[in-house]
């Protein structure tokens, strides 16, 4: 197949993908209005270890399957308590707590916080670029936050902001700690939600959370488990093997919180905050030059 078919396809894929991830902001507001984030949870993972497990089958790879699990029980044990365990279940809080376009804009700062932690833990080193950027981020969440007042401090809902960049911070730690991980990406994923949701049943038992199960929420956990979990992630990883420069089916990422906003006001009910547009802006400003730096060392 032609360099050309195989970037046209990338595009497709990458282009599904952020709009499926661009829906997601406004499924957990939904979802989180009949769900303890728990329960969210523990469907949507359930959700997406079936649609994974299918795909494994599918591909004849259930004997690596069996084998990774046998031999890599420690890692998929560690990495499922990180991602989808620990990660969701702070992300998800914080989606109680905050607007979802709020939570959803200070999630996007997760890519800042890997620079930042991969200094002392993978011992880069921090450039202009970097901290140009990280000051535009974090401004934005300041903005967002304060519901435009910076200047104030005087935050909306501090715990719900905490939560949120607590998210940020072990999201980036997952994807730093997978760069040792020497199983497959697929197999490993799938892995990871079979020995997470036992953690999560657990949780959701210590807390009382294994009843009342409304169907708009289950519903919107099945879709969360699909299209934030699963498919999406298939979609992307093959866009970004298709394709002969990354850079270009990463930059996409960018439209999705743009989408996000729309669908959050079409479908959510939320009253879109000027305050979250501007801080928005600054955050895309941020990973955008967090960007081109990426782009000038590929070069």
């Amino acid at each position: 197949m032609s360099v050309q078919n195989n970037n046209q396809k990338a595009v497709i894929y990458g282009l599904i993908s952020v709009f499926f991830w661009s829906t997601v902001a406004t499924a957990f507001s939904i979802s989180l209005k009949h769900l303890e984030p728990a329960q969210l949870l523990l469907i949507a993972s359930i959700t997406s270890f079936i649609f994974l497990l299918t795909l494994v089958l599918i591909k004849k790879q259930a004997h690596l399957l069996i084998h990774e699990a046998k031999k890599s029980y420690k890692s998929s044990l560690f990495f499922g308590a990180i991602n989808p365990f620990i990660y969701y279940l702070i992300l998800l809080a914080a989606y109680d707590l905050l607007p979802a376009q709020e939570a959803q804009a200070i999630n996007y700062t997760w890519a800042i916080m890997l620079s930042l932690l991969a200094v002392p833990l993978m011992k880069q080193r921090l450039t202009s670029n970097d901290i140009v950027a990280a000051l535009c981020c974090y401004f934005g969440v300041l903005v967002i936050a304060t519901q435009g007042h910076p200047l104030s401090l005087n935050f909306g809902n501090l715990t719900g902001v905490l939560l949120a960049l607590l998210s940020t911070i072990i999201w980036a730690l997952y994807w730093l700690f997978n760069t040792k991980d020497t199983r497959p990406s697929l197999i490993g994923l799938t892995l990871n939600f079979a020995f997470a949701i036992p953690m999560i049943f657990i949780y959701c038992w210590a807390n009382g959370n294994l009843t009342n199960w409304p169907i708009e929420g289950v519903l919107g956990a099945f879709y969360i488990g699909l299209f934030e979990m699963g498919i999406t992630f298939v979609l992307w990883n093959q866009a970004l093997k298709l394709t002969d420069k990354a850079s270009r089916i990463a930059n996409f990422i960018f439209l999705s919180p743009i989408l996000s906003i729309f669908w959050l006001s079409q479908f959510a009910g939320e009253t879109i905050q000027s305050s979250t547009i501007i801080g928005l802006v600054c955050i895309l400003l941020g990973l955008s030059v967090q960007n081109l730096r990426r782009a000038k060392s590929q070069t």
